[in-house]
């Protein structure tokens, strides 16, 4: 499921195009399998982060040069609060917004989310 997830960012981004994972936390399955299988430009953020590669970030006082020219941005169970800063900023920035929510769970956004079942993974979409 985590690898067809990162199909899925490869799939619908060239190389060298600017990818950021918000969120991070420990599970590293996604960005990963993304930088050992593509020429990606990925960064990888979280409020907290616990190795130096990553990129201590707050998404409700973005860094905004950190996202000129990015292309998705994505999260991978984020909590429901932080849904709408995670649209606010991609619309900012003008990014593909993909939300991978718990199991369950349902996106907590203004702007309508496109459900979006890709190989053995369903993911929220936003572009």
């Amino acid at each position: 499921m985590w690898k067809d997830l990162a199909l899925y960012i490869i799939d619908n981004s060239s190389p060298n195009d600017k990818v950021i994972e918000i969120g991070a936390g420990k599970f590293l399955e996604v960005s990963s399998y993304i930088k050992d299988c593509s020429k990606i430009n990925l960064i990888v953020t979280d409020i907290k982060p616990f190795q130096d590669w990553i990129i201590k970030e707050d998404i409700f006082n973005p860094n905004l040069e950190l996202y000129d020219d990015v292309k998705i941005i994505y999260s991978i169970r984020p909590p429901m609060e932080l849904h709408q800063a995670l649209m606010d900023l991609a619309i900012r920035v003008n990014a593909t917004l993909i939300i991978k929510p718990l199991t369950g769970d349902s996106i907590n956004t203004r702007q309508k989310m496109k459900l979006t079942n890709y190989k053995k993974t369903s993911f929220y979409i936003y572009e």
